[in-house]
């Protein structure tokens, strides 16, 4: 039986239900929108810079910073994506119980630094090396953590002669896998990236959710100075227009090729990863290794990405560099 047309001057059903869903989205996008735009606006305050901080020149960029020992050899530490300076508070003093004057500094775009782009890991490096001048570091070891480990490596390929060892920490330096390109700038567009980011730094569960997962059972719970150093950082004047020029460069990374560079160079290196890293795959420690010409990796046991905060002791007696 062929269906009876539709009564004249009446538009066909589905027609109708189009017409309906797509005002319905419209709404909930206007909805939406005006949602962010609130919050945003009510959310504008910006975060104060706690007091008492340390900061020196370092080349183009105000770096803040923290120092831990009195004498010995210097360590420079090197933070990872969305880190700072304080990630080391653990693994700092243990260095400098060693015999270490030691050093960790906040890397443009990130901590309490200033912000100046570009984000890339040859501003980063040459960031780095002039605060080693800054604060008289004659020839430190570098020690970078995840996506920092490109940033030590970019800075020792570049001045060979001012570094006195190198380590990698629970990074590869490498530009693929955790250093491509984030996609989250070309699919995000204010007012809803503003909102985003600043609903996420705001969730206490959140933040607590995926320290936990980097980090493991062997780290201190996070309390409410934890949360805050954490957190922080993302919201004082800067930082919201710094972190998407760091996602739309990418987490900054280096070539195989250029890390094959590292073997030449008569310089002692580590490489060192919590042997349930869970950033990367279980061949990344020795293939690192391998890579840049350094002894067989340190794995310490049931670690995981974060291995300055879960285990500082084992970490610091695995760098154990002795500079020619």
């Amino acid at each position: 039986m062929i269906p009876s047309p539709p009564p004249a001057g009446r538009k066909p059903w589905w027609r109708r239900w189009l017409r309906r869903s797509g005002i319905a989205v419209a709404a909930l996008f206007l909805l939406a929108t005006a949602g962010s735009l609130i919050f945003n606006a009510v959310t504008a305050g910006r975060a104060r810079i706690p007091g008492g901080m340390s900061y020196v020149q370092a080349g183009d960029v105000r770096t803040r910073y923290l120092e831990w020992g009195t004498g010995g050899s210097p360590i420079v530490l090197v933070h990872g994506f969305a880190e700072s300076a304080d990630t080391w508070s653990r693994l700092g003093p243990y260095l400098a119980r060693t015999g270490h004057r030691v050093y960790a500094l906040d890397l443009t775009g990130a901590g309490y630094s200033e912000r100046r782009g570009p984000y890339d890991a040859g501003h980063l490096a040459r960031q780095l090396l002039a605060f080693d001048q800054a604060v008289h570091a004659l020839r430190p070891v570098l020690v970078g953590h995840s996506s920092g480990a490109a940033v030590a490596a970019r800075a020792t390929l570049d001045a060979p002669g001012q570094v006195g060892g190198l380590v990698f920490l629970d990074g590869d330096a490498l530009s693929t896998g955790a250093g491509a390109r984030s996609p989250v700038r070309q699919l995000l567009v204010d007012p809803y990236r503003t909102t985003l980011l600043r609903l996420a730094v705001r969730q206490d569960w959140l933040i607590r959710s995926i320290y936990s997962r980097q980090c493991g059972p062997a780290c201190p719970p996070l309390d409410a100075a934890g949360l805050r150093a954490w957190t922080r950082p993302f919201q004082v004047a800067g930082a919201e227009s710094g972190v998407w020029a760091m996602l739309d460069a990418g987490v900054v990374g280096l070539t195989a090729h250029e890390l094959a560079g590292l073997k030449t160079l008569p310089l002692p290196k580590r490489v060192v990863f919590g042997a349930r890293d869970p950033v990367f795959d279980a061949a990344a420690p020795a293939e690192t290794a391998v890579r840049i010409g350094a002894p067989a990796p340190v794995l310490i046991p049931g670690a995981r990405h974060l291995t300055m905060i879960s285990n500082p002791a084992e970490v610091a007696a695995a760098i154990g560099l002795t500079r020619p």
